[in-house]
């Protein structure tokens, strides 16, 4: 699986099911599509930071009891299709892995306060000049 983690074979179950789509004759004989299951709930390797990481990413591919199913179905033969879920499966904990980046809040310079009000002073100059000149006696 990934470079530095490595999901042992135990913990994922793989089934093979009919696809449907492309595949002529074979279509309606040969399970070719592979149903990947990984209990991430109860996953030995994961730590709990990933574990949570994955869950969110997850999404509607997570059952309510934390084992996460991936359907591939892309190709014809059943070897490239549980290629296939192995690959998303370690994209994913790859994923799940990278630390997100905290946003520090920052507040706008004085510098670039003035500019920003000395900007709208200017345009509001501008604009009072498209006035129209209005006469004193009427």
């Amino acid at each position: 699986m990934s470079r530095r983690l490595l999901v042992p074979e135990g913990e994922i179950r793989l089934e093979f099911v009919r696809a449907s789509g492309p595949g002529g004759q074979n279509v309606n004989k040969v399970a070719t599509a592979v149903q990947l299951r990984y209990d991430v709930a109860n996953s030995s390797i994961l730590t709990p930071a990933i574990r949570e990481r994955l869950l969110c990413l997850a999404g509607s591919r997570m059952t309510d009891e934390g084992v996460l199913i991936l359907d591939a179905r892309r190709f014809r033969t059943q070897e490239r299709n549980r290629q296939d879920a192995l690959d998303r499966l370690d994209h994913l904990i790859r994923q799940a892995m990278e630390e997100p980046i905290l946003r520090r809040p920052t507040r706008p310079s004085r510098a670039s306060r003035m500019r920003r009000l000395e900007a709208k002073s200017h345009r509001a100059e501008i604009k009072k000049g498209r006035r129209g000149v209005s006469n004193g006696a009427e």
